[in-house]
């Protein structure tokens, strides 16, 4: 499976955007953890804003500051939104409410629960008509997502927007499900080099026992904490740290393994072009 990197987005503790955290992904500064803050956005109505949950904000971030820097129009761009279990907040609130002796749910909680609510929101956000698809993979669902991005670009797509995002659950439901840290990563893929194409991702599953590949021993502890976060050492390698190939989580039994070209000097080949 062969994809090409147009552009990332990327929101994290002391992760503040692609353009900041790439030097510190690729070693040549050092990770400073720090309080997530997601940069507000204005392409939503007031409205919606205001009741779009944590992982809407996220979702949203990551997948304009992709498509800004790939000069791709989301409107018209395919969307994969892969989350290891969405929005906890409200599952939470959901689950006060029901366990409480006024049982009467809002309308606006219910529609915020389920697992395609930052696709609905990314298509009122953007205008986006074209196809969107939502999909979840426990810690593999980041390369889900990947997998899934490369099936629709091998039936001829022409480029798609995989945004993959995650955000801890409030008590008691973190002590079932830990998830460390907000964490959004977006990635513009194409099935052939761009103008914009600055790496090249050749994929393959690898089965039998999994051995995943770390982005270094700062960042580690949020790669094994938040499910997205095992983006994490793909993105230092496009970022430059050196690293040939990377194994994503999958399945138990089963990674992702990448291999990552970065763009010639010279171009890419006219024959790949």
């Amino acid at each position: 499976m062969r994809l090409y990197v147009e552009a990332v987005g990327l929101c994290g503790p002391g992760l503040n955007g692609w353009a900041e955290a790439a030097a510190i992904l690729a070693g040549q500064a050092a990770y400073v953890p720090a309080p997530v803050t997601i940069p507000a956005s204005a392409l939503l109505p007031a409205n919606e804003r205001r009741r779009a949950p944590k992982t809407v904000k996220l979702a949203l971030a990551v997948g304009v500051e992709a498509c800004a820097a790939a000069g791709r129009d989301p409107a018209e761009t395919p969307a994969i939104f892969s989350s290891s279990g969405a929005d906890g907040d409200t599952i939470h609130d959901i689950l006060t409410v029901l366990a409480s002796t006024q049982r009467e749910l809002s309308p606006t909680k219910f529609h915020n629960s389920v697992h395609n609510a930052a696709a609905g929101y990314w298509s009122i956000a953007t205008g986006a008509k074209a196809a969107s698809t939502s999909l979840c993979s426990y810690d593999g669902s980041f390369a889900a997502g990947l997998l899934e991005a490369a099936a629709q670009l091998g039936a001829g797509g022409q480029a798609v927007l995989l945004i993959a995002y995650d955000v801890p659950y409030p008590s008691p439901l973190f002590a079932v499900r830990p998830v460390g840290a907000e964490c959004g990563v977006a990635l513009v893929l194409s099935p052939a080099p761009s103008a914009a194409s600055f790496a090249r991702l050749d994929a393959a599953l690898w089965p039998g026992a999994y051995v995943g590949s770390s982005a270094g021993a700062a960042l580690e502890p949020l790669r094994q904490n938040t499910p997205t976060a095992r983006a994490l050492p793909l993105l230092a390698a496009l970022a430059g740290d050196g690293t040939p190939e990377v194994m994503l989580d999958y399945l138990p039994d089963m990674g992702l393994k990448v291999r990552i070209t970065h763009r010639p000097a010279a171009g890419w080949p006219e024959t790949l072009a």
